[in-house]
């Protein structure tokens, strides 16, 4: 079956891209979720805007990857979550959290899409955080996660 990604999907291809895939994987996953269309011969036209608007947003080269590199190194993302009484959270950090902690915390804004978590974020503590932003480049920073302050019930 031949399809459009709308999305990048890990090991299979980034948003724009023609890729054949398995019928059952593609008409029972990847069109239901929105994650890519059916190819049809009017399909070009969508895939050269899908092109176009990933260009626009795309690190472009090599050194840029490696800038923002340097300068995710020398940042670090501080996150203030809601605790229990055993230091877990009430629910968990996402990609999502992380990079608009990392965005308010002077860093440069980074697509949640290439932040890799360290597997599930669901207690207090540091974090080392790695950022995909160049198919050679993978950068790492530190994320901070701290109990917000508790409210007191007035008797």
């Amino acid at each position: 079956m031949k399809i459009i990604l709308t999305h990048e999907v890990p090991n299979l291809g980034s948003a724009g891209d023609v890729v054949e895939v398995k019928p059952g994987y593609g008409r029972n996953y990847l069109l239901p979720q929105g994650l890519a269309i059916a190819w049809t011969k009017g399909g070009q036209k969508q895939v050269d805007s899908i092109q176009r608007a990933r260009a626009a947003r795309q690190i472009h080269d090599l050194d840029q990857a490696r800038a923002l590199s340097e300068q995710l190194k020398k940042t670090d993302a501080h996150i203030v979550a809601r605790v229990g009484d055993a230091g877990r959270l009430f629910g968990s950090i996402t990609a999502a959290d992380v990079a608009a902690a990392l965005t308010e915390s002077g860093g440069p804004k980074i697509d949640r899409r290439r932040v890799e978590l360290p597997g599930t974020i669901k207690s207090i503590g540091t974090y080392d955080i790695k950022v995909k932003l160049h198919p050679d480049v993978t950068a790492k920073f530190k994320l901070q996660v701290t109990p917000a302050k508790r409210r007191t019930a007035k008797k």
